[in-house]
């Protein structure tokens, strides 16, 4: 649940200067009241007041630790969601804009996931996964997970979930992004023939009893435009542009770009490889352009570049004048709210998280 609530026309009417004030006058009235989380895709002008910024695992356990009153969380719905259902008793939680949403998250709904799980459950299947679900996704995923044995994974985390639910001997139900699911799933070992994709907009997910019985991992047809944009022949193009230079990218991108690349991982991993690399070295990165824009300016003694230009749209609704307008009515306005039956079960499944 969400209020709905618009940006006034003055804070658009207001010079850069003028916003920056009501911010900086807000930040120093509430103290440690107010705590700002900003995640690594947003611009720097919102990063500059960020009191933590980090990946989405990283503000998510950092969420659940500070004892602020009110968390300003500068990101996209899902992770101001998580820290609603993390955060601690008396903690309310903003999001300056509302329709900052996430398209890979609504990939899969509640109502698709639970066809899924009963189909898998007729066939006899459903007790052998453990359904996981990636931290980009509703509530209502993670407390179905939750209610079912299952967790949340983040990039950073996934290939910890996946050891948790193999050492259980366990089959694995990934949703929603399935280029995530099958890089983790080949790095374990699992045969490409043994993973699936369901397709919800097909009967019986595009898959017949015979593939369902076989796959190890079940991975959902969903991706992020972000990372689904790099091609192999960005990759080999970089490699041809700039000899010797070394190539890392986000595990959302395909199996075979990330195949082509000298490392994968997490937002945090993109950043500590741009920063334990050595002086001069030469760095391309794929993912958010904020975040490669960000890092060669933090790194001016490597050439850091990005694969590609591909931004993200939502983290980048966010603004300077969203800010000012949330802190100057902090508690009136932009507000996320998690249906409690909902938390309870998401809880059980971002505590999974953060315990393994």
């Amino acid at each position: 649940m969400v209020t709905v609530d618009i940006l006034p026309d003055k804070y658009k009417e207001m010079t850069d200067d003028e916003l920056r004030g009501i911010i900086e006058s807000k930040k120093s009235e509430f103290g440690s009241r107010l705590c700002i989380l900003g995640h690594y895709y947003q611009q720097d002008a919102i990063i500059d007041f960020a009191d933590h910024q980090g990946d989405s695992f990283q503000l998510a356990k950092t969420g659940s630790e500070i004892d602020a009153e009110y968390i300003v969380f500068c990101g996209v719905h899902f992770m101001a969601e998580s820290s609603v259902v993390l955060g601690k008793e008396g903690q309310r939680v903003f999001l300056p804009d509302m329709d900052a949403g996430c398209p890979l998250a609504d990939f899969a709904t509640i109502d698709q996931v639970k066809v899924a799980w009963n189909e898998l459950n007729n066939l006899g299947l459903a007790g052998k996964f453990i359904p996981i679900t990636y931290m980009n996704s509703s509530a209502a995923m993670k407390a179905f997970c939750g209610e079912n044995g299952g967790t949340v994974c983040t990039s950073s985390s996934a290939a910890r979930a996946f050891d948790w639910a193999f050492n259980q001997n366990k089959r694995i139900f990934f949703f929603p992004d399935e280029n995530l699911g099958k890089n983790t799933a080949l790095s374990h070992d699992v045969s490409s023939e043994d993973i699936v994709t369901w397709d919800p907009y097909k009967k019986h997910g595009g898959l017949d009893d015979v593939a369902l019985e076989k796959a190890r991992v079940i991975v959902w047809k969903g991706y992020c435009h972000v990372h689904t944009l790099f091609t192999v022949e960005h990759v080999e193009d970089v490699r041809e542009e700039h000899q010797g230079c070394q190539v890392v990218v986000h595990p959302e991108c395909t199996p075979e770009v990330v195949a082509l690349a000298d490392g994968n991982g997490s937002t945090a991993f993109l950043k500590n490889y741009v920063e334990d690399a050595k002086e001069g070295s030469t760095i391309i990165v794929g993912t958010e352009i904020n975040m490669v824009a960000r890092l060669a300016k933090q790194n001016l003694e490597k050439r850091i570049l990005p694969l590609a230009r591909s931004l993200c749209p939502n983290m980048f609704k966010i603004s300077t004048a969203d800010l000012a307008w949330t802190l100057d009515k902090l508690g009136e306005v932009n507000e996320v709210f998690v249906d409690p039956e909902i938390a309870k079960g998401a809880r059980v499944a971002l505590n999974r998280m953060l315990s393994i």
